[in-house]
């Protein structure tokens, strides 16, 4: 077992921990502390089920254990899905004090912790990700929400969790693809906030595709203290909070133009970000320095084939349109992000017409 990690996301009364190890399925964890009342729902999905469910059940001593197996896939984070959720506590006669503990990626997070947010106006849930995207991003901060057809996580709210456990034990049988798409958020996080991040990931890359544990743990350690500061000074993303969606106004819109699961969220991320990168003031080596990098994690940095207005469209109707303007997460320099307002369309389109293959 490798030496486990702790850090704080600072937010007063519901101020939470993000523990990071190994071997938590394997030799067990004690849930005591964030589990208070004595009815638990685990919800996860049809994939990570048949590895992880059983072991966590077990951890929950003398608890009352109801799970709800999901089926995989950002296509199925909809309001049909999100209702089973809530039927299932209503069937189970959930109360105040049920914990909901989401175990799986980003998709079961993001749903999960919505239906704890919607439940009784709010019950305690717990963050158990399964992926490394969800470990280093979507499990952390609180946003909770589903996708709509118009755009994805239009529906949701802020509902913090009560605990967010790491084991990276289980990025030992995450697909290669799953484990590369993770990839891109890791280096947004250097590219928005920590030059020296950024440079040590251009290192190292070669070992995190490896799966090496102690630079995985420095990784997601870097990353979670990143978003934990962030999110710490704006929890409800009224100001900084939003350099964390650097690369995220292109990218949502392409995953959903392309489908949600035809290309992954780090797959759309990637592009998002060479393409935020262009629109920013950076010198070309930081932008030929960005795209290798992640061209060097194996993401792709193009886009194959999209209707430009199509996705212009889409992307007016991102979370982060403000009295009608879109704003963007720019780079002034690899490790230092703004928002700005003011970037022409015409700019836009001829960035993304030059990405297209």
């Amino acid at each position: 077992m490798i030496d486990q990690e702790t850090l704080q996301v600072e937010l007063g009364e519901r101020t939470y921990p993000i523990i990071i190890g190994s071997e938590f399925f394997k030799n067990g964890f004690i849930f005591d502390e964030w589990v208070s009342g004595k009815d638990c729902l685990i919800v996860t999905n049809e994939v990570v089920a048949p590895l992880y469910l059983e072991s966590l059940v077990s951890q929950l001593k003398n608890k009352n254990v109801v799970s709800l197996i999901l089926p995989d896939g950002e296509s199925n984070k909809t309001l049909t899905i999100w209702s089973q959720i809530i039927d299932k506590l209503v069937a189970m006669k959930a109360s105040r004090d049920t914990t909901v503990i989401a175990l799986g990626g980003g998709v079961i997070g993001d749903i999960t912790g919505f239906a704890a947010a919607s439940y009784m106006r709010g019950i305690p849930y717990i963050q158990v990700p399964t992926t490394l995207l969800s470990q280093v991003d979507s499990s952390v901060g609180g946003k909770t929400g589903i996708n709509h057809i118009q755009g994805k996580n239009l529906v949701g709210a802020f509902h913090q969790p009560k605990l967010v456990l790491i084991d990276i034990d289980t990025l030992n049988t995450l697909p290669k693809r799953e484990l590369i798409s993770g990839l891109a958020e890791v280096i947004k996080y250097g590219a928005i906030a920590d030059y020296n991040f950024f440079c040590w990931l251009e290192k190292q890359m070669e070992q995190l595709l490896n799966r090496d544990p102690e630079i995985l743990i420095k990784a997601i350690l870097k990353s979670c203290s990143i978003k934990a500061q962030v999110v710490g000074d704006d929890e409800f993303e009224n100001g900084r909070r939003a350099i964390l969606n650097f690369g995220h106004t292109f990218g949502h819109a392409i995953e959903n133009i392309k489908g949600y699961g035809e290309i992954l969220h780090g797959e759309a991320i990637a592009i998002g970000m060479v393409l935020a990168a262009e629109i920013s003031s950076l010198n070309q080596p930081d932008i030929n320095r960005l795209e290798a990098l992640i061209m060097s994690a194996g993401l792709p940095h193009k886009i194959d084939s999209i209707n430009v207005d199509a996705m212009y469209e889409v992307m007016l109707m991102d979370k982060k349109v403000k009295a009608n303007k879109l704003r963007y997460v720019l780079l002034r320099s690899l490790g230092e992000a703004f928002i700005d307002e003011d970037v022409s369309a015409e700019n836009v389109r001829d960035v993304i017409t030059n990405r297209v293959n």
